[in-house]
């Protein structure tokens, strides 16, 4: 299964991953403010691979000036839905389709890993005004939490996939990995959780590509066992999901 067809495989479940999946903490975009150094009151951003628009909609509320850019029809549809005073566009991190030094920040929220760095790191340079910053971040494994490490590796043997090391990157690792190296670049990591029923946490996990990407048959045998293990370690009905969010802010040169 090739990398571009996991990507368009969200527009399949877009309903259930705007019901389910998790936002990002107030810490977060408090962090982005200081390593852009600009607040974001005011600031014209471009959010890439926005989805169903959940950092849209935290963006907007800090004040942003924000337009979306989406691949996928259904996930954009959900968007309009949920923002339907946010301009969005068709499009990608490859190729935005947006107007050259036009934004003060450029963002990807739980979307870089489907780019080409070699094409989105220059797009996004492109995009942004002198003293601009390309922020990506992505919801992460809370390895040492452990229902959540045991689940992660019943997820990746269902799924056919390597499991995510627990051992997180260095710094220096983490630029190289994103394909930022060369760029003044600074990384935080926050830690959150949030609670929610056993249904949206189970929905939350469908929503993923790993499991968009298998037959039906092979996801429903997934989750009738997954469901019956989390509700003898849940009985009343609340899932604490912890999430660390990995965060990496680059200043344009």
């Amino acid at each position: 299964m090739t990398a571009r067809s996991r990507a368009q495989s969200f527009d399949a479940a877009a309903a259930q991953y705007a019901a389910s999946r998790p936002a990002y903490p107030a810490a977060l975009f408090d962090r982005v403010e200081e390593f852009a150094c600009r607040r974001l009151a005011g600031a014209r951003v471009a959010d890439v691979g926005a989805g169903t628009g959940i950092a849209s909609a935290l963006l907007r509320e800090r004040g942003a000036d924000v337009i979306a850019v989406e691949p996928g029809e259904a996930m954009a549809g959900e968007f309009r839905q949920a923002l339907p005073g946010v301009p969005i566009v068709r499009g990608d991190g490859n190729a935005l389709p947006l107007a050259t030094a036009s934004r003060d920040l450029v963002t990807y929220a739980q979307s870089w890993q489907w780019t080409d760095p070699g094409r989105s790191v220059p797009e996004a340079m492109r995009v942004l005004r002198a003293g601009g910053a390309l922020a990506i971040w992505w919801n992460t494994t809370a390895f040492d939490v452990p229902w959540i490490r045991e689940q992660h590796r019943r997820i990746a043997h269902h799924c056919g996939v390597k499991p995510r090391s627990a051992v997180r990157p260095s710094d220096d690792d983490a630029v190289r990995l994103a394909g930022l190296t060369g760029l003044r670049v600074t990384r935080r990591q926050l830690r959150w959780s949030r609670a929610v029923s056993l249904d949206t946490h189970l929905a939350n996990l469908g929503s993923r590509s790993a499991f968009l990407v298998l037959e039906e048959a092979d996801r429903r045998a997934f989750f009738v066992d997954e469901r019956e293990r989390l509700a003898r370690t849940f009985p009343h009905d609340e899932v604490t999901e912890t999430y660390v969010v990995d965060l990496l802010v680059a200043l344009r040169p």
